[in-house]
């Protein structure tokens, strides 16, 4: 399946683990690649792994369509970066990009350029009030929202295809998200499209926004699931345990040298 975007080398920075690929790259690449496909005019899906997607990508063949059409995967969480570690591969904490690290410098950037943003997920309300703090932040920031709440996709996306967003995030949880981009994306007219989760109930204080130094930590995990415990429970202490048999095939790869 033909992948969307701008055509890169990515040969010394595609990893492949755990059955899936990622790109090992920096924030500062991933900020070159979203540029050079706005100003080609270009249709890029932009996507992220952590061990949830990965779990949920050997699961449900739209992950994998989704991912297979993706023109760039980063990588979002820390256990990708052990695990590549473990393996040998060359994976840095620089190339662990989080959502929550990356949106409000690539929102500077988008009010620099002049790009127009699109956020459609989240609660009625609370992804406009994540945008209101965007917008005070980023005065010359362009950016419109909806709610993740709906029952008529022809009238999102009327109002997407209204909009003419540059970057359009879609964070509506997974496997939602990336099977609503799937399902749309002939219709969706938007240069780069990103699935980002919750991303902006944290910039709301929808949600509480686990310490920065966890993250180096590889500890996230553990403050949301405190947070969330009935929502996390099952993604962050039972997944990884049915992940089991992937880990091991992978293991058994690298020893033969695959």
């Amino acid at each position: 399946m033909k992948r969307l975007g701008v055509e890169v080398d990515t040969s010394r920075r595609k990893i492949d683990l755990l059955g899936v690929y990622v790109d090992a790259i920096t924030q500062d690449e991933l900020f070159d690649y979203v540029s050079e496909v706005i100003r080609r005019s270009e249709k890029a899906i932009v996507a992220n792994h952590n061990l949830h997607s990965i779990y949920l990508y050997h699961k449900r063949p739209r992950m994998r369509e989704f991912y297979a059409r993706a023109g760039l995967v980063h990588i979002d969480g820390m256990p990708i970066v052990y695990w590549g570690r473990l393996r040998g591969l060359p994976l840095k904490l620089e190339h662990r990009l989080a959502y929550i690290d990356f949106v409000p410098p690539l929102l500077s950037l988008a009010a620099t350029k002049g790009w127009r943003v699109y956020y459609l997920g989240g609660k009625p309300g609370v992804a406009e009030r994540a945008a209101d703090g965007f917008r005070g932040r980023f005065p010359d920031l362009i950016i419109r929202t909806h709610d993740g709440y709906f029952d008529n996709d022809s009238d999102v996306i009327a109002d997407i295809r209204a909009f003419g967003p540059d970057l359009l995030f879609v964070g509506m949880g997974m496997p939602r998200q990336e099977e609503w981009i799937v399902d749309n994306l002939g219709r969706l007219q938007a240069h780069v499209i990103m699935n980002c989760g919750a991303a902006f109930d944290y910039f709301a204080g929808e949600k509480p926004t686990p310490p920065r130094w966890l993250s180096g930590m590889g500890l996230e995990w553990a403050f949301r699931l405190l947070t969330e415990p009935r929502r996390l429970a099952r993604r962050y202490l039972v997944e990884p345990w049915l992940m089991l048999p992937i880990f091991l095939r992978d293991l058994r790869s690298r020893r033969r040298g695959g």
